[in-house]
């Protein structure tokens, strides 16, 4: 390449910047390039961390770092400086130089929530983008602003954690949790990182979905293209997007798009918390009948991931569908289709229900999501729902049941029951609603008995010896136990029992779930030509049926054993609950840690509950991470678990850490300069009166956890500091070592032992 082609391309830059600074200034905005530095202006920063040498992609180079070249760039990073300047000539030969040889000398840039900013190298940055050239080394700082209850620091906060992980800026999402999702579908554990040949397939996986969703308008939506792509790996695998065609994963878009426009809710899940009001019938549907034309004949379709004999939960969804058969009957059929297995026959049971003719398909275990998915993109006209929580599918519909207020009813039951201060519970896998039945078992315990421990033992754990014979150990005879009975294990060991003498066991209360009260409700839904005119599936978000016992789907079948006076609680709780009148979470809450979690005045909502990822202070246990599961565990976690808090705590503590450190290193140096020192003078009594202020709280807060350890470890660390003069930073260091032991031992204790099967 000559000069004269150099010359050549900065005219057609030049044309190309002045063409966006016009666009700019006609919409109102700023024609040049953002300021970072006009950005901080007003925003608390953390910490600056040196990330040294990065591969940046070009399109999320979008600003400088100061304003002193602000006027020679457009918004786009294209010349706006005449031909005859110096700035020209050096562009001009940059120009040259990366045709011939290429630019090989790093920029120096600051990122700053995802995006970058350039200190050093412009120029080089304006040529690589001129030629759509996709990345450039640079020499990289972040700057990380303060946590906040903003969900863009938040969701930076959740990529801060991942990117030593994926080591990828490009894949950035707008909805919590996405990272650990991603990290699940492709099968790694959540801090496992990602290897060459991974970040190579999914870069190519982005950049093919992104044309796709570009070509759709998808500029104009708020989701990204990261959303985009992990919405369709929960679809289909890496290599069926891979061997796609550019019409077909077009196709497979367009299938999705009621999907990706729910991406674009804050929140994409609306939850639907009891039956819809039933159609009424007004003049226009006569004059113009086919506008809610409905059905006079539905033929509906259960594919179960078991069979009665070998599943008590596949039995009870059965039982359920009986149901439809008497109530409807003449106007519904309905089929049944066993054994669906993910990632072998799952997809094709489905695909034969419809094939027969089904309008209608219940699958009746969140592991064949993936497989309702997809029949749904083939199928569109066909209704789908999963038994599920928590899916953020537009296409298809998700159902399940509020345990937790049956959950509660039967703490109550157990806590009046209870011949001494400790109860047992048996939980399966730490998925989405767990904690909340296990919480709300406890509460209801505790308003029998103030003084109960709920000891909390885990079957999704690896080696678990039996947890009725771990209880049976320590004396506890009564017990929650699984919901639902089964396959080859004692007939009575479900629900809340209690260990008579002997090894005897005596009912006392079980969940319930009235399954052909829901889908008698949903098919009459149907029937009528009201399926959409469900409130909650006319937003673009997606509907999850999350129906408790005012539904008449969930109940407490209570024992004939039961004192009558405990029978006679339970009767009024199940009235309360029913109607509205008693919420389980109404009350005080206090979390393990000693936090509150809820301060009485008012309940949760349905999302906090959904979402709860903690243990109140009456139950003994802990709420397992990912790699503690036994094997055959990981999958249903994969599906439904709930995130770890890892990423939160460490984004909140270390950050202020290292600069505690830092200030510490040059604290003395900083007082030095006579500035600075008068300027310090002055603050004193400000800074002494909110020290002292701090510490009080602090301290009572401590003398409250009522912790002669605590208490103990708090003087010490005084007298450290006052009186034998030890540096701070080594006392919280110490403290730190101290704490993370506590806790290391704390949670190998707890731990618990064996694993089994779901939904049973």
């Amino acid at each position: 390449m000559n000069r004269a082609d150099g010359i050549d391309c900065y005219q057609k830059a030049l044309r190309q910047g002045q063409r966006d600074y016009r666009e700019k200034m006609n919409a109102g905005q700023s024609p040049f390039l953002p300021v970072l530095d006009d950005i901080l202006q007003n925003v608390p920063v953390e910490n600056q961390i040196p990330l040294g040498q990065v591969e940046i992609p070009l399109e999320l180079l979008v600003g400088t770092k100061t304003s002193g070249r602000t006027a020679a760039f457009a918004s786009n990073f294209m010349p706006l400086l005449g031909l005859k300047t110096e700035f020209a000539t050096k562009w001009i030969n940059l120009c040259v130089s990366h045709l011939d040889e290429g630019i090989r000398d790093p920029i120096t840039c600051y990122e700053y929530m995802g995006r970058f900013y350039v200190q050093e190298g412009n120029k080089r940055v304006s040529v690589l983008k001129y030629f759509d050239a996709s990345s450039i080394t640079g020499n990289v700082t972040r700057v990380v602003p303060q946590y906040s209850d903003d969900p863009a620091v938040q969701m930076y906060y959740e990529f801060m954690h991942f990117y030593p992980v994926m080591q990828n800026y490009l894949l950035t999402f707008t909805k919590p949790g996405s990272y650990a999702r991603l990290q699940k579908i492709l099968g790694k554990a959540p801090d496992e990182k990602w290897t060459g040949e991974d970040r190579t397939e999914v870069l190519s996986l982005y950049n093919w979905v992104k044309k796709a969703f570009l070509a759709h308008g998808g500029a104009r939506l708020q989701c990204t293209v990261g959303d985009v792509l992990l919405l369709l790996l929960r679809v289909y695998t890496k290599e069926e997007l891979a061997n796609l065609s550019p019409s077909e994963l077009s196709e497979k878009l367009d299938a999705l798009w009621d999907d990706v426009l729910a991406l674009q809710k804050s929140d994409p899940v609306q939850v639907s918390d009891k039956p819809a009001a039933p159609k009424q019938t007004g003049l226009l549907d006569f004059i113009l009948p086919g506008k809610h034309t409905a059905p006079s004949h539905l033929k509906v379709a259960f594919v179960h991931e078991r069979t009665p004999g070998t599943s008590s939960w596949t039995s009870q969804h059965e039982f359920g569908r009986t149901q439809l058969d008497t109530v409807f009957e003449g106007k519904v059929e309905t089929a049944a289709y066993f054994n669906a297995v993910p990632g072998k026959n799952a997809d094709a049971l489905v695909e034969q229900a419809i094939t027969d003719g089904a309008d209608v398909v219940f699958t009746t275990s969140p592991k064949l999501v993936g497989a309702s998915l997809r029949a749904a993109v083939r199928h569109p006209q066909v209704h789908i729902l999963n038994c599920s929580m928590e899916m953020p599918y537009a296409s298809i519909r998700t159902y399940y049941t509020r345990v937790y207020e049956a959950k509660f009813i039967t703490g109550a039951i157990a806590g009046a029951m209870a011949g001494g201060d400790r109860i047992g519970y048996v939980a399966d896998y730490p998925s989405f609603g767990v904690p909340a039945n296990i919480n709300a078992f406890a509460l209801g315990a505790r308003m029998t008995n103030p003084n109960v421990r709920i000891d909390l033992q885990w079957t999704c754990l690896p080696d678990q010896i039996d947890p009725l014979h771990v209880f049976t150990q320590k004396g506890i005879t009564v017990i929650s136990g699984r919901d639902a009975p089964m396959p080859n294990r004692p007939q009575r060991e479900f629900g809340t029992f209690l260990v008579r003498p002997g090894g005897v066991l005596q009912d006392l209360a079980t969940p319930f779930w009235h399954w052909g009260q829901f889908y008698e409700n949903v098919i009459r839904t149907v029937l009528n030509g009201g399926w959409v005119r469900d409130k909650s599936g006319t937003d673009g978000r997606a509907v999850n049926y999350w129906w408790g016992m005012n539904s008449g789907v969930m109940d407490v079948l209570l024992s004939r054993e039961l004192p009558p006076d405990v029978t006679h609680l339970a009767q009024i709780l199940r009235t309360g609950v029913t109607s509205g009148m008693i919420d389980p979470f109404h009350c005080r809450i206090t979390g393990q840690d000693g936090s509150v979690k809820n301060s009485g005045r008012h309940g949760l909502d349905l999302e906090q509950i959904a979402h709860m990822d903690w243990l109140c202070d009456a139950v003994d246990g802990h709420i397992p991470e990912y790699d503690e599961l036994a094997e055959v565990s990981k999958p249903m976690y994969r599906m439904q678990g709930i995130p770890g808090s890892l990423a939160a705590v460490l984004g909140t503590i270390l950050p202020p850490m290292f600069v505690i450190s830092l200030i510490c290193v040059f604290y003395t140096e900083f007082r030095q300069n006579l500035y600075i020192a008068a300027a310090l003078q002055v603050m004193r009594a400000g800074v002494a009166a909110v020290i002292l202020d701090v510490t009080w709280n602090l301290a009572k807060n401590v003398w409250n956890s009522h912790s002669v350890f605590y208490t103990s470890l708090m003087v010490l660390s005084f007298c450290g500091a006052y009186f034998f003069g030890v540096s701070a930073m080594i006392i919280i260091l110490i403290c730190l070592v101290i704490g993370i032991t506590e806790a290391f031992l704390t949670s190998y204790k707890k731990k618990g032992v064996t694993g089994n099967e779901s939904f049973n």
